[in-house]
């Protein structure tokens, strides 16, 4: 009998195609981006509805054996403005009454690590708060801040995740396969060996490009096992006179700190004389994994996001691989920014995979 799901917030469904991959069966999945929806749709499958989880009634969502999801994280990002009293962290306590109603036998909750050092108003880190409201409703509870690359993914992407069991038993986390020297491990997959047989990018939106070239290793494989013979949204951003300029003097696995004097900048002036925000304007190092994908991929002044070896910013199909989205994978979306927040949102496939492999042993079986 297979595990059904129920994915809260699902966006281009990255946390569900990984369980989706284990065997688990998806009955019911929401989330109130157009774009995020059609891409679902059109990777996944279409039980998928887009609307606000606050206006959707208890009634109508299915009992299921496992819920997943992580609510909208920008309240409790690291960068930028953190509001845990705004509508988006609101939304972790309805992602709470929401498994107090279907009570199911497991649940994954996904966030980032800006949640741990996040306050209400009154002082209350809010990760004790969920832990203590998920305990309060039955579920015994395991949190650990995981590091996608551990698992391999080629992304330094750090993630909170919350495995709820009910009943007696506590979530173990999987150990990792993978490490920065690879002693006793496998060694982190790199930018390279994750991007080296795609073809030349171009300047077609369409981004459809032939591979010139089979796998080069498991990794490539992986992405490409569904046999297609090209691969789409490989398509090279528009960039300003200035950035390239920039982008030719930042070296393989540098920052601003390669930027020439003569670019007339304060920002990078000032980034250049007190430190911080390091992967800004980074390029990716060919023999490490990239640093954490965000939403702003296609500029170079927000995160690590120039290609390794050429003189351009990643491609679509490049953050997807980096992400560890199969190349048969294809985001649907209305406009450029809509494109890069499915992305840059999403939980790595292969990470999610590793998850519910695991969590196969507690609950199969169970009545």
């Amino acid at each position: 009998m297979s595990v059904k799901i129920v994915s809260l917030f699902s966006g281009g469904g990255g946390l569900d195609l990984g369980f989706r991959q284990e065997g688990y069966e998806i009955i019911w999945a929401v989330d109130n981006n157009a774009n995020a929806v059609a891409t679902y749709k059109h990777n996944l499958q279409d039980n998928i509805i887009c609307r606000d989880i606050n206006e959707v009634p208890l009634s109508e969502i299915p009992k299921a054996d496992v819920v997943i999801g992580g609510p909208p994280c920008q309240s409790f990002s690291l960068a930028g403005n953190r509001n845990v009293e705004d509508a988006r962290g609101q939304l972790v306590w309805r992602y709470i009454e929401i498994i107090e109603h279907i009570r199911p036998r497991a649940f994954v909750f996904e966030n980032v690590t800006g949640l741990l050092s996040a306050r209400n108003a009154q002082k209350e880190y809010i990760v004790d708060l969920l832990k203590q409201a998920f305990h309060d409703i039955g579920y015994h509870i395991s949190s650990k801040v995981v590091n996608a690359a551990d698992y391999g993914v080629p992304q330094r992407r750090k993630r909170v995740l919350i495995v709820g069991l009910r009943g007696g038993d506590e979530f173990q986390f999987p150990e990792a396969t993978h490490s920065e020297e690879g002693v006793g491990l496998k060694r982190y997959v790199s930018a390279e060996e994750a991007l080296g047989d795609l073809p030349e990018a171009i300047f077609d939106e369409s981004g459809r490009v032939r591979y010139a070239m089979p796998p080069q290793n498991e990794y490539q494989a992986a992405m490409r096992k569904d046999g297609r013979e090209d691969v789409s949204e490989h398509f090279v951003s528009r960039l300003s006179e200035l950035d390239r300029y920039i982008i030719e003097h930042v070296r393989p696995g540098g920052n601003y700190m390669d930027i020439p004097a003569e670019v007339d900048s304060a920002r990078i002036r000032r980034l250049q004389r007190d430190g911080g925000h390091t992967t800004c304007y980074g390029r990716l190092s060919p023999d490490k994994p990239s640093y954490t994908i965000n939403t702003y991929f296609n500029r170079p002044n927000v995160g690590c996001n120039i290609h390794y070896s050429e003189q351009r910013l990643i491609t679509v199909r490049e953050a997807l691989r980096l992400q560890s989205f199969p190349d048969s994978y294809e985001v649907i979306s209305s406009s450029k920014q809509g494109r890069n927040l499915i992305v840059g949102n999403a939980v790595p496939p292969m990470l999610a995979r590793v998850i519910a492999h695991k969590l196969k042993e507690y609950i199969s079986g169970e009545d």
